[in-house]
């Protein structure tokens, strides 16, 4: 099953304010808001994705509790970029400083940033062209660093602001660069 997107803007627009109560109102439906206020029902996903979804996670923690660098947030946490979108990336990760600039009320709800990085794991059940339209959003919004990993097709693409999207045939690690100084991931 895919994500499944509704247009309500015959009937409302959206405002980040809105979407924030629909989710509290129906808390086991995960969802995210595009720029343009079309609401999204993601589906679940299987157990390999939320395996390699977890072992991501935990690699990045690992690093993070070395360095004291950053937060790093789980799939569950939507965030609302600058961007418009209410959107909730597989892994995520925000320096510090930016993290500690927020207020206790804006980090209980949808933090209004964007993370500096991201991973979004295509899942079976995933279109590509939707992970790729949100991985723009992200730059967009702020973004310095992200991975769409796409084990179906034995490709990641790396987004970074300025630059074309880079697509690698599935390698073996991957580098956090200058964004994330030291962090390897192992995609395989």
């Amino acid at each position: 099953m895919t994500a499944i997107t509704l247009n309500l803007d015959p009937i409302v627009h959206l405002s980040h304010e809105q979407f924030y109560a629909l989710c509290m109102a129906n808390k086991d439906v995960p969802m995210e808001r595009s720029p343009t206020g079309e609401l999204i029902i993601m589906s679940p996903i299987g157990g390999l994705s939320g395996e390699r979804e977890a072992d991501y996670i935990t690699d990045l923690n690992i690093w993070n509790r070395q360095t004291g660098l950053s937060k790093v947030f789980s799939s569950s946490t939507v965030f609302s970029l600058p961007g418009g979108g209410d959107r909730s990336p597989d892994v995520a990760w925000i320096q510090l400083e930016r993290g500690q600039s927020l207020t206790l009320e804006q980090q209980e709800e949808f933090p209004p940033l964007c993370p500096d990085f991201v991973i979004e794991l295509r899942s079976k059940t995933d279109r590509l062209k939707p992970l790729q339209s949100k991985m723009q959003e992200y730059l967009d919004s702020g973004l310095q660093l992200g991975w769409l990993i796409n084990p179906q097709d034995k490709q990641v693409e790396i987004y970074r602001p300025g630059q074309a999207v880079e697509s690698l045939t599935y390698p073996v690690t991957l580098s956090g660069e200058d964004i994330l100084p030291g962090f390897t991931l192992t995609v395989q």
